[in-house]
């Protein structure tokens, strides 16, 4: 699909060209999202320049990345799309300045680019430049990192919380496998998150580079902003990673303890009915000449006898602590 952005009423207008139909020259923002063929020729045409390829995208070199050729910044980062699911993906996206104009190629929506184009829909979006589009648009995808990793904060927040929760009742019922489960994705999240971060620090230093010379004081301004924003939340993340980690740590250590009693149990239990169980053994015997054999009160003491040696060593251990 590609949309065009232009200047109408102070904000920016969106309209879907049709495949085949020629990119209207006075476009300020063009968007190409899963772009085919005869979509990408036509932007080419436009600009008299070759857009980057999914392959060229996906390179990791950070050469084939952030360059400059024919006179355009040729940008690309990792953005987070699907937080909020269990699959959330970071793919890339490719950000052209060239000619007065910003063409974004993105093979993903993610749900900054929904916001901006609904902002520009609503004309709040006050821009003039292609560089202030750019501008723009990267700050809603900072502002939406914060949020994804506010709101994982809290769920890890909460994650801690049920671990070492010091209600006995509460803690008998803990679902370790669930919180496993809960760490497990929450770590992949923050994962992905730190790698778009990453590449998106890089890019927004390479822009501010690139832009140092023609740029006006504000636009170096706000991109420096930009770098320090993604930088704290990289730094954030950093500490977000460091506390899953330590909470996957305790989670194993709380499962280890739960086994070793299951364990203890067993071989307390065990060492209580191995002295009844040899006595039961003893008495078991069909051997013909057992005094114990003819004694009418041979049975009871047997029975008060296997009683008190699995009473004495419970209380032993009782006593000892290891129950």
């Amino acid at each position: 699909m590609l949309k065009s952005y232009q200047l109408q009423n102070g904000g920016l207008k969106g309209t879907e060209i049709a495949e085949g139909m020629p990119v209207p020259p006075e476009s300020l923002w063009i968007d190409l999202l899963n772009p085919t063929i005869a979509e990408r020729q036509a932007v080419n045409g436009l600009l008299g320049m070759e857009m980057p390829t999914r392959a060229d995208m996906e390179e990791i070199e950070v050469s084939s990345r952030l360059y400059s050729e024919d006179g355009g910044l040729f940008m690309t980062a990792l953005v987070l799309a699907n937080s909020e699911s269990e699959r959330p993906v970071a793919d890339v996206v490719t950000f052209v300045l060239a000619r007065d104009r910003l063409v974004t190629i993105r093979y993903i929506d993610p749900q900054p680019f929904r916001t901006f184009a609904a902002r520009c829909g609503r004309t709040m979006i006050n821009v003039q430049t292609a560089e202030g589009v750019l501008n723009a648009l990267l700050d809603v995808i900072v502002d939406r990192m914060a949020d994804v990793m506010e709101r994982v904060s809290v769920d890890v927040e909460g994650i801690s919380r049920e671990i070492f929760d010091a209600n006995p009742a509460r803690a008998k019922r803990r679902d370790f496998q669930g919180i496993l489960r809960q760490l497990g994705a929450k770590h992949d999240l923050t994962g992905k998150m730190r790698e778009c971060l990453l590449t998106f620090s890089r890019m927004t230093t390479f822009l501010g580079t690139a832009t140092e010379s023609k740029a006006n004081k504000e636009a170096r301004t706000h991109v420096k902003t930009l770098t320090r924003d993604a930088q704290s939340l990289l730094d954030h993340s950093s500490f977000i990673a460091t506390k899953l980690g330590f909470l996957l740590d305790a989670t194993l250590g709380l499962i280890n303890n739960d086994q070793n009693n299951i364990i203890k149990i067993m071989s307390v239990a065990a060492m209580v009915c191995l002295p009844p169980t040899l006595i039961a053994s003893i008495y078991g015997m069909n051997f013909h000449n057992m005094p114990e054999l003819e004694w009418p009160f041979g049975y009871f003491a047997s029975l008060i006898l296997m009683v008190v040696s699995a009473v004495v060593p419970y209380l032993w251990f009782k006593r000892r602590g290891w129950l």
